[in-house]
């Protein structure tokens, strides 16, 4: 068992916990609309950048931020303009933007930076800083309210961005504001869960309040709550067996989504 200093651990807690709601708020939509390869990319680009950040001594969350965002207009705007598929784009950032994030991290000066290289890899509550944890009550808040606002058309698009496009949603801007939403939320949870891992929290968390209920209200108030719970479960296994906390996250998230799919009433409807 880890003992760890109470404002240490406060501050990792809050952190958690308001990165797992964002992720499973953001995982709706990502699941819903299948964007998990362009999810996966985003995560990947963070990660690159964050890595590019730590070799050149600037603030690796910045750098991570600005990639994820400019990886969102390349998969967003750009590929609209450029008429090809936003998967597409995906399948060939993924490679490319793994590559450049290990190659960036076998320039760094080993030794010097390790407890950073493994926080980018794996996540670590030692580096949650308070102004991470404000940042993510920000986009929390913002998060929240974007859903709240454009319930309606947002829900429309959940249903079938084509015949919302034909009710008179502009349904590419929704989605273009979804996937500018989860590189945010990616790059600011990556110091918690890690750049392999984060995208696994957003999947799992949302794919099990998606399980459990047929509505999408319910499944919106719903998966904060799951996404809080995997964070919670997963940090204090990992105090308690001294394991990495991203991979703890993940594998406590996947045990809730077994779960879930177990008790599914759409498994036993159908």
């Amino acid at each position: 068992m880890i003992a760890l200093p109470s404002t240490l651990l406060l501050r990792a807690i809050a952190g958690g916990v308001l990165a797992g709601a964002l992720c499973s708020l953001v995982g709706v939509f990502a699941v819903r609309l299948r964007m998990s390869s362009i999810g996966f990319c985003m995560s990947h680009s963070a990660f690159a950048g964050a890595a590019l950040g730590v070799l050149l001594a600037l603030d690796p969350l910045l750098m991570a931020m600005l990639a994820a965002l400019a990886t969102a207009a390349l998969l967003g705007p750009i590929s609209e303009k450029a008429k090809l598929p936003a998967n597409v784009i995906a399948g060939v950032m993924f490679p490319m933007t793994m590559a450049l994030a290990f190659i960036f991290l076998m320039l760094l000066p080993g030794p010097v930076i390790g407890l950073t290289v493994l926080s980018l890899l794996w996540g670590s509550v030692l580096t949650v800083s308070p102004s991470d944890v404000a940042f993510l009550a920000i986009l929390l808040a913002l998060t929240t309210s974007f859903i709240v606002l454009f319930w309606k058309e947002l829900n429309a698009v959940l249903f079938d961005p084509r015949l919302a496009e034909a009710d008179g949603v502009n349904s590419r801007a929704y989605m273009n504001a979804i996937i500018f939403l989860l590189g945010g939320v990616v790059a600011l949870s990556l110091k918690l869960v890690g750049g392999l891992l984060v995208y696994a929290l957003v999947v799992n968390s949302a794919s099990t309040a998606l399980q459990l209920s047929y509505d999408m209200k319910k499944i919106f108030l719903l998966s904060p709550f799951i996404g809080m719970l995997a964070f919670l479960s997963g940090f204090g296994l990992s105090l308690w067996l001294d394991l990495p906390v991203g991979s703890s996250i993940v594998l406590t998230s996947s045990i809730m989504l077994a779960t879930s799919i177990a008790l599914s009433p759409k498994r036993k409807r159908g």
